[in-house]
């Protein structure tokens, strides 16, 4: 961890209230209307689960919420941080769902917004296993204001090493993209497909919403049809590509 970087979980009404405006800030909320109010935070504080923190030095850097679940899982409700401190805030919400007897961790993020997906499919080692349509219906925050508000559901195994990630996308091209490039592509094997996403979903939906909602539409198209047939999401690659990989049930 970076020198002058702690992360504690967070229990006062003080420290809760700094949190709530800091997802306000990243959310681009007013802080008289913050995506996780302070009191909603101390109520899950209050029914077991977890706030962490990270300060670098006096400064917050980021924040993550996380609750029990059944059958000795957990759900992480939201996480944000610093560039560069989001895998410390993560390995802290594990240490801490794991000292639970935690097998574990589910949470959802949008699947356009590739360096997220990087993250938690490649660096901590979850699959993507459900791909939710509109989850939230209609958001009026500063991100995601506009769009279809879809996500993708990933299972992060907390007992189990990061598996290793060699990506190698080739196989013929089954669809195109909105930009007029390769969407999709299926090796010949059919043990994997792999799907692009834009560079930038959140610089694209402010600049051309219509053309963003295509791609939504795209890419959900894609993971629709894979997951019905048995795939995965298991990785992806530094220039926006998703590796889908068929389960062994279904192969």
């Amino acid at each position: 961890m970076t020198t002058g970087v702690t992360i504690r979980t967070v229990h006062d009404v003080a420290g809760l209230a700094a949190v709530a405006d800091h997802f306000s800030d990243v959310w681009h909320t007013p802080r008289t209307a913050p995506p996780y109010p302070a009191e909603v935070l101390h109520s899950l504080v209050h029914a077991g689960g977890a706030v962490h923190a990270v300060y670098d030095g006096q400064r917050l850097a980021g924040a993550a919420v996380a609750v029990l679940a059944a059958e000795r899982s957990t759900y992480s409700l939201v996480a944000a941080a610093d560039r560069g401190l989001g895998h410390a805030v993560k390995q802290a919400q594990r240490d801490w769902a794991v000292g639970l007897g935690a097998r574990t961790m589910r949470w959802t993020f949008d699947p356009l917004v590739g360096r997220n997906a990087r993250f938690n499919l490649v660096k901590l080692g979850a699959v993507g296993t459900d791909y939710l349509v509109d989850f939230y219906g209609p958001m009026t925050d500063g991100v995601n204001d506009g769009d279809e508000s879809d996500r993708l559901t990933v299972t992060w195994d907390l007992t189990a090493p990061r598996p290793p990630y060699d990506v190698d996308v080739h196989g013929p091209v089954t669809r195109t993209a909105p930009d007029g490039g390769p969407l999709a592509r299926r090796d010949l094997a059919d043990r994997y497909v792999w799907c692009r996403v834009p560079d930038d979903i959140v610089a694209l939906r402010a600049a051309d919403p219509a053309l963003a909602l295509r791609w939504r539409h795209a890419v959900r198209e894609v993971f629709l049809e894979s997951f019905v047939a048995g795939f995965r999401a298991t990785g992806m690659s530094r220039d926006g590509w998703y590796t889908l990989t068929r389960t062994e049930a279904a192969a």
